[in-house]
């Protein structure tokens, strides 16, 4: 068959249909320019002749006549080729299109099977399980937790009623050996020992009260450190 009929022709892509019609458009559009620059040359020569020889004027109207013609035909040919051209890059768009869409079809083919929904529950479900007992683990550590010591309420109770009757029987033994403080005498009747004398006792009593003050304050504190009133 090929001995009589040659061999086959391969077929061509859209680019090669779409740079074969540019190209005779671009033919076209160059044989139609000079179409028409014949035609003015043949409007000139018409007016030229039009006072001075009517035959030569009527032939070069009749050669613009048949150029015109040929340049309706041209352009009819053009805008057919342009249309053609405009056709095939909207196919080939959209073949594309349809190319890049089964490729995506293809991928979620690929990436859903091993996948269905029952999987997805599945899944799920482990990871809430999974934050639930991060959950509990986290609530365990954070809690005190006193390692086998157990605290006995009323013991406690007992301790700090001990401690509150030692500072009270420390403040009454503090209040009866301290020292009596005699009225000031004239100035004149007053030696300077005696002067010095009670000056410390002063002193004294006001360091006596200010550690009476601490030992309240720390004993408000242990109250309120467990839990118990005033």
């Amino acid at each position: 068959m090929k001995l009589f009929f040659g061999t086959t022709k391969a077929q061509s892509t859209p680019k090669d249909a779409i740079i074969s019609l540019r190209e005779n458009i671009s033919m076209l559009e160059k044989r139609e320019t000079h179409l028409q620059s014949k035609i003015e040359q043949e409007l000139a020569k018409a007016r030229d002749f039009a006072t001075r020889n009517k035959m030569a004027a009527l032939a070069a109207l009749k050669r613009k006549k048949m150029l015109e013609t040929q340049v309706e035909k041209i352009s009819g040919s053009r805008l057919m080729l342009e249309s053609q051209v405009m056709t095939i890059e909207a196919a080939n768009v959209n073949l594309e299109t349809m190319k890049a869409m089964q490729t995506g079809a293809e991928a979620m083919k690929g990436i859903h099977k091993d996948l269905n929904v029952d999987k997805v529950d599945e899944t799920m479900d482990e990871i809430r399980e999974q934050m639930d007992l991060a959950n509990e683990i986290s609530d365990a550590i954070s809690q005190p937790q006193l390692f086998g010591a157990e605290l006995d309420e009323d013991e406690l109770n007992a301790e700090l009623e001990e401690l509150e009757q030692e500072v009270l029987d420390k403040k009454l033994l503090d209040a009866e050996h301290a020292p009596m403080v005699l009225p000031n005498a004239p100035a004149t009747s007053v030696s300077q020992q005696g002067q010095r004398q009670q000056q410390q006792q002063q002193q004294q009593q006001r360091q006596q009260a200010a550690t009476v003050s601490d030992e309240d304050d720390e004993l408000a504190e242990l109250r309120e450190s467990m839990g118990m009133a005033a």
